[in-house]
């Protein structure tokens, strides 16, 4: 069997999101996603990208992290950190092996995943992050339920919200399933898309859902004493939002 993978984008960079945000990472953008969620800013990551071989791409990120091994003395965590994202890192097999792969080179590896694919072969060193769709994304119903059985508490899950409907539905979720005692939760607010950013592919959001801003959103998870972790997206507030490869 090949090991190829097909890889839109490596680079350097600072994790935007996450329990980790801050810290540096190498992003590895995976080809290829079979969602359309209405707020999606790496439609280019649809269908762009190269083939590359499990050791190439390995040699690329140990070549980028290799300034932070020259530098950093012995700490409890290697940095830089390395997420696969993507597009959608499980529709590729390859992305298995590769994990594993990047876990025995050392780093700390993070998983970005939609939710909707089988997250339990991922190797167990691995970090999984893994949304729920609110309703606003137009994918809700690809949400993967199995999965929660298979989460641990060095996971986290994150809801991405755009609209009043979403926040209600992710807050029953989070109740029912009581999803504050599995690992931590994360809770993005939808960041407008440029223009370029708007892909014609891409769902719309469900008719009769009404916005929310980043305040009304900050303001109901202090009302509701949700359990939960506000996020902005910070690559966004130091790049231009449309700007790749940071």
């Amino acid at each position: 069997m090949s090991d190829t993978l097909v890889i839109n984008e490596i680079y350097l960079s600072l994790q935007g999101e996450s329990t980790f945000a801050g810290l540096p990472c190498v992003f590895v953008r995976l080809t290829a996603c079979n969602l359309r969620c209405s707020y999606c800013d790496t439609a280019y990551a649809f269908t762009e990208g190269d083939k590359k071989t499990i050791e190439e791409i390995c040699v690329e990120v140990n070549r980028l992290a290799e300034p932070f091994a020259r530098a950093s003395s012995v700490q409890a965590r290697r940095l830089p950190l390395v997420e696969l994202t993507g597009g959608e890192p499980l529709l590729q097999k390859n992305s298995l092996p590769l994990m594993a792969a990047l876990c025995d080179d050392g780093f700390s590896v993070l998983l970005e995943t939609s939710g909707a694919h089988d997250i339990s072969p991922v190797d167990p060193r691995v970090r999984r992050i893994m949304d729920l769709k609110c309703p606003s994304s137009g994918e809700q119903a690809r949400n993967r339920w199995e999965n929660i059985e298979c989460l641990r508490s060095t996971d986290e899950i994150k809801f991405v919200m755009g609209t009043h409907e979403d926040y209600e539905w992710a807050k029953a979720k989070i109740a029912e399933q009581h999803l504050d005692a599995i690992c931590p939760l994360l809770v993005s607010w939808v960041h407008p898309l440029a223009s370029e950013q708007q892909d014609k592919s891409l769902k719309k959001v469900p008719p009769g859902q009404m916005p929310i801003s980043r305040q009304e959103l900050a303001e109901k998870i202090i009302a509701d004493a949700l359990q939960v972790r506000f996020q902005v997206q910070m690559h966004k507030v130091i790049w231009a939002p449309e700007l790749r490869g940071v």
